[in-house]
Formats: structure tokens, C-alpha cells, sequence
């Protein structure tokens, strides 16, 4: 029976793919990508020749509805973005709530999503935390602050390598300066680092040297 799938791929290392990811993504009819050039490089990789169209943020509302129809005409679907599982704080929700809505199967493999490894490696309880991914970058952003400062777990973000500095400072602000935290950057990649201290320490530390690549963020409680 035709299906979505739901596919992981890897937030740095290309083989950081599971083989069932492999093979769904060889067996399927069609990969909706985020970006088909970024994808390319990883099917080339695995030796994967199989037909994409590009899904992203800026059209799945209007493909939604299209990729459904021509799974229930039979046509099984696999959906990737860049780098981890689609639906956290990447394109995916819109399609997979529209499948669900339409009785579609949905099927989601498990796999890479980079604020485990941060989580993980922070050092911070993970027994319970809170993810709150992306902040607004405007409008609501005072108000999810102050919601995160009354808060009693950890708490992780993601963040742009160019709002980091403003964010640690703003988080110290509103959370104290002497709460604990790490900052997570390219994980599973050749220059991944693991920066601890408070979130004094640390928005001092990246407002004095830029930062590059994918950003976590881990508060303590």
C-alpha cells in the first residue's frame, strides 16, 4: 500500500544514515527534498539513483495537497530536508498533517536529529528538558523568554551562528547569568564543539569570536 515516509538524514557525517533509511530511499517512487542539490550529494553517495522534487517551507503549502492526491492514486513518497528528521524546525508538518487528515499511512524512521547529540553531550540533566527549537526573532520573542525562565528543566534551542552572541546575552538576561549551558556547534562534523560554562561565559566568549556552522543551544535548569 502506498505510504509517506518519513526519512532522517545525516546532520554532518554522510554515514550517519541507517540502511533502512538507504533502502526507503531507493525503493520509493518519489524523494520530496528540501534542497535537491544538498540531497543529491548524499544519494550519489549512497549510490542512490532515484526521481526528487523540491519541497520546501516556501511551497509545501501549495504541494501539500498534490503529493497526497498522488499517494492515495497509489504512489509511495519519501520526504528528506537538509539534514535531520523533517518536522523539527525543518518543512514537513504541513505534508505529514495533510496525509494524516486524508487516512494516509505515515511511517517515520528513526534517526539523526541534532539536538540529541547536543543534549547528550552537554553534560546537563537529560532526564527531562524542553525544546524549544528556533526563537521568534521579533514579535513574541520577550514573551517565549520569560516563558522559558520559569522553567524547570533544561531547555534547548537552535540558533543561526549569527544571532548566537545576541541570544546567550539575552538568555542570561532573562534567565540568570549564572545558569549552566553548552553550546553545541557542527555536530558529527570534522570541527564539532562542545563549549560549557554560563551563559555570562558564554555570550562573552561568541561576542568576542564569531561562530560557524549549526547551532544548539543547552540551558540548565
Amino acid at each position: 500500500m502506498a505510504k509517506l515516509f518519513i526519512v532522517p538524514t545525516p546532520v554532518g557525517n554522510l554515514e550517519d544514515i541507517t540502511l533502512r533509511a538507504i533502502r526507503t530511499l531507493k525503493e520509493v517512487g518519489l524523494i520530496l527534498a528540501e534542497d535537491t542539490r544538498k540531497t543529491g550529494i548524499l544519494l550519489k553517495h549512497h549510490g542512490i539513483d532515484n526521481r526528487m522534487q523540491s519541497h520546501h517551507q516556501h511551497n509545501e503549502h501549495h504541494t501539500a495537497e498534490l503529493i497526497a492526491q498522488r499517494i492515495n492514486s497509489g504512489e509511495t513518497v519519501a520526504l528528506v530536508t537538509d539534514a535531520g528528521t523533517p518536522g523539527i524546525s525543518d518543512p514537513g508538518f504541513l505534508l505529514i498533517r495533510t496525509c494524516v487528515e486524508a487516512g494516509i499511512d505515515v511511517e517515520c524512521l528513526p534517526g539523526a536529529t541534532a539536538f540529541v547529540p547536543a543534549l547528550v553531550c552537554s553534560g546537563l540533566p537529560c532526564d527531562r528538558f524542553y525544546f524549544e527549537g528556533f526563537l521568534p526573532h521579533k514579535k513574541g520573542r520577550n514573551t517565549r523568554l520569560n516563558y522559558l525562565a520559569k522553567l524547570d528543566q533544561t531547555i534547548v534551542l537552535y540558533e543561526s551562528p549569527f544571532r548566537l552572541a545576541k541570544t546567550l546575552t539575552q538568555l542570561a538576561e532573562t534567565l540568570g547569568n549564572e545558569r549552566k549551558a553548552c553550546v553545541s556547534r557542527e555536530i558529527s562534523k570534522i570541527f564539532e564543539e562542545h563549549r560549557r560554562g554560563t551563559l555570562e561565559e558564554l555570550a562573552l566568549h561568541y561576542s568576542q569570536h564569531e561562530p560557524k556552522g549549526e547551532i544548539v543551544i543547552t540551558v540548565g535548569a
